[in-house]
């Protein structure tokens, strides 16, 4: 079975100095499925936030991790 991360470019953080940085954040990491789509498939089902925040998840990029 494999792994996934998932990133997203929409988004910004607050850096110590309190200035808004814009950057890529962590949706999440999936685990135990056999492929990329299985992973997605298990991230939207297992996390309602992440529609309900409204991201766009045709923007998020999976990469495979060990």
């Amino acid at each position: 079975m494999k792994k996934y991360i998932f990133i997203t470019p929409e988004g910004n953080t607050t850096a110590p100095n309190g200035n808004d940085i814009e950057n890529m954040q962590v949706i999440g990491i999936v685990e135990d499925v056999i492929d990329e789509n299985e992973a997605f498939k298990k991230l939207l089902l297992e996390n309602d936030w992440i529609i309900d925040a409204e991201f766009n998840v045709a923007e998020f990029i999976c990469y495979e991790i060990k």
